[in-house]
This record gives structure tokens, sequence and C-alpha cells, in this order.
């Protein structure tokens, strides 16, 4: 019984924070949870919004995992050389993504591939292009080429996570392997999880980022 009514408590606060959240259109999603796992279902207008709800109950005191089930259901339909036009402007126009970034478009799904040294300018192209109308999802197959070695990684995210107000750096541990990173450990919600992986995106040569840390509730 006491599982069901923190289940209910839960759903009632993600509910609210989609319905607050003015970037997202709420009347067509169902939420359900379980365990302090949210799952989403419904209909959005766009994939930029599918990721809004999904960011929406990752906010929520008690969320452990969210999974997103939403679907994109657009209001008006594009071809693919009309997002692929304005995709590649999107990605040109943004100071962060080199011109080693290139992408296709499939059905509304667009892929980014090509190579970059940094993972924000991986993230800056999926940024770029996730708002362009019409898009249904985006894959970001960019490859990280880095130019730094496994000791300089570690060292990196080690004294990011102390300088972070937002992360108990005792807590969380840092393995690396090659340029990638696993992180392990346990913080107390899931936006401290989620600042300890971008502390670790943010060094540079890291390719992958493996996140294993726990959230104690």
């Amino acid at each position: 019984m006491a599982s069901s009514t923190r289940s209910s408590a839960l759903q009632d606060l993600v509910e609210s924070e989609l319905g607050w959240d003015p970037q997202v259109t709420w009347a067509h999603i169902g939420v359900t949870t379980h365990d302090g796992v949210v799952t989403l279902s419904g209909f959005v207008p766009s994939f930029a919004e599918r990721l809004a709800a999904e960011h929406a109950a990752l906010r929520v005191r008690g969320t452990r995992a969210v999974a997103n089930e939403l679907v994109v259901k657009l209001l008006m339909d594009r071809i693919d050389p009309e997002i692929a036009k304005d995709a590649a402007d999107a990605l040109r126009l943004n100071a962060s993504v080199p011109a080693t970034v290139k992408l296709t478009v499939s059905s509304g799904f667009v892929t980014l591939e090509g190579s970059c040294e940094w993972w924000f300018q991986r993230k800056a192209a999926e940024d770029a292009v996730r708002h362009v109308p019409g898009i249904r999802g985006v894959d970001n197959d960019i490859i990280i080429a880095p130019r730094v070695s496994s000791s300089a990684v570690r060292a990196n995210i080690e004294d990011a996570l102390r300088r972070s107000a937002e992360v108990d750096a005792r807590q969380v541990e840092i393995r690396t392997v090659g340029n990638r990173v696993v992180l392990g450990g346990t913080v107390r919600s899931h936006a401290e999880r989620a600042e300890a992986a971008r502390a670790a995106w943010a060094a540079p040569g890291v390719t992958a980022v493996e996140n294993d840390i726990d959230v104690v509730l």
C-alpha cells in the first residue's frame, strides 16, 4: 500500500510539472509510475517537445528514471529535402559546430555524422537541429576524436567535480578506460547525477560516459 501511495503521489507531481512547463502541451500525455520509474505515453507535436516532457519528468523529486514512449505526431508534415536544408542551415549558423559535422534525413529522422574534438560540439549539433520543424527524431552518431591522455581526463573530471556546488565529489567514483569514463557511487537526486555526467562530458578528450551512479532518495 505504501509503495502504491508513493507512486500515486509521484504521478501527481509529474503531471503537475508537465502542466506547469510552458514548453509542453500535456493534454495528450499519459503518466504512469512504479518504484520511481516514470513512463510517458501519448502524443506530442514536435521532437523538441518530446524532450521537454522528458526533462520535466526528470526534474521531479522522487523520479529515478524516465521511459519516454511519447510519439511525435506532427501538425503538418514536411518533406525530407526541406528538413535537410533547414537542419544544415542550423548547423552552419551555430558557431560551436565544426564543419566536420554532416547530416542525413530519412522520413523526418535526422542522423548526425562526422567528428569533433569536444563533447560540447557534439551536443551543440544536436541542440541546433532538434527545433527544426518536421523532425521526428535525432540520432547523434558524431564521433569525438580526442587528443588528451586517459590520466589527464580523470584529473580534469576530479577537479571539475570538486569545484561544483551541485555535486558531492566525495560520493562519486571515477574510472577511465582509455578516453571512456565510468562514473559510480551515490548521489541524492537525479539532478546531481546528471550534473556529475555533465562535468565528465565537459572534460577534454572524453569520448563516452557510462553513468552508473545510484540515486539514493
